[in-house]
């Protein structure tokens, strides 16, 4: 049985120092996170150690995407000029491991036009979609200066990876605040906050009508769909109101896949598939931040209720969203 892992992160050193230089009002903290234990070591390696990581874990291949921010919060230049090196790079990474690595481009949000135009250039160099970000600065993924993006999305099948990021200084300094640096950090990004941030930008765009304009769009979610699976009862009462075509819900079932991040816990799978269908579930690790071993994943794949269902969920779907020709470690070699 083949394994996709898609949400698995790298880092370019030069793009860590940008953000770093940023003001704070514009940086992002969650960036130290990168330097815990020996994660900027396996980040900035995109080479035979990253495979050797992969042959541990019984990982067949992996999509590439920089970890968070990205160059989301950058200058529009600097977010150009960023994005298109990380780019190249990953792309090279891609060419001497072809049977091993795909990748989701990086775009340069704050300029939405230069945003299409490498979405564009990442889809002819064989980019399998894009990742982005709920917020540029102040304005949300659905204003309406993304819609050009969308549009090109769904003309190129390039899905889009909305990943978690860490919430504005305003919502940290009114929700997340009154404890030990560490902890406020912690509960504003991997504990609680950078999954609402993703599942609100994804029902924004859901409540924007984007589905209904470009019907086929694709959107990933990690973390098991960032908390949004949990909610439909109350997420549907917003249909009528925003004057959609259909239910949020349906839109989750029909746009909206929904990967792993290395939370291999059974009761996680087993709400989603009562939610969405196993057509929607992608395996995926977060690399380097999670790093389950060969067994944790075997222990975990046997909690899917059928041998097609595991299948769709390991490999199948993803070689379908994605456009991947690959059907077990054997025929790569």
């Amino acid at each position: 049985m083949a394994l996709i892992a898609i949400e698995e992160h790298w880092n370019l050193p030069e793009l860590t120092s940008a953000v770093q230089a940023l003001p704070e009002d514009r940086g992002d903290p969650s960036v130290m996170l990168d330097g815990l234990g020996d994660n900027l070591e396996r980040l900035h390696d995109i080479g035979d150690a990253r495979i050797a990581a992969m042959d541990a874990q019984g990982v067949d291949l992996q999509i590439l995407s920089l970890a968070p921010p990205g160059t989301q919060p950058l200058e529009p230049a600097d977010a150009r000029t960023l994005s298109r090196r990380a780019n190249d790079i990953a792309a090279e990474a891609v060419g001497r491991y072809p049977a091993r690595l795909r990748a989701f481009s990086t775009l340069p949000m704050a300029d939405p036009a230069a945003a299409v135009a490498e979405l564009e250039r990442a889809a002819g160099l064989g980019f399998v979609g894009a990742m982005v970000y709920g917020r540029t600065a102040e304005t949300p993924l659905d204003d309406p200066r993304y819609d050009d993006l969308f549009a090109a999305a769904a003309a190129l099948r390039q899905p889009i990876f909305i990943h978690p990021q860490i919430p504005s200084r305003t919502v940290r300094e009114a929700v997340y605040s009154g404890f030990d640096p560490l902890t406020e950090l912690a509960l504003a990004t991997f504990g609680w906050g950078w999954h609402l941030e993703a599942a609100v930008a994804a029902l924004r765009l859901i409540v924007r009508g984007t589905f209904d304009r470009h019907p086929g769009l694709q959107l990933v979610l990690g973390h098991w769909g960032e908390l949004l699976l949990f909610w439909t009862d109350r997420t549907d009462s917003l249909s009528s109101l925003a004057g959609l075509d259909r239910k949020v819900s349906d839109y989750v079932r029909s746009n909206i896949h929904i990967t792993s991040s290395g939370m291999f816990d059974p009761a996680l799978l087993r709400h989603v598939l009562e939610v969405t269908t196993p057509d929607r579930l992608l395996f995926s690790s977060d690399y380097p931040f999670q790093r389950p071993d060969k067994t944790d994943i075997e222990k975990f794949l046997i909690e899917f209720p059928t041998d097609e269902d595991r299948g769709k969920f390991t490999a199948g779907n993803a070689c379908s969203l994605f456009g991947i020709d690959i059907t077990s470690r054997k025929e790569q070699q």
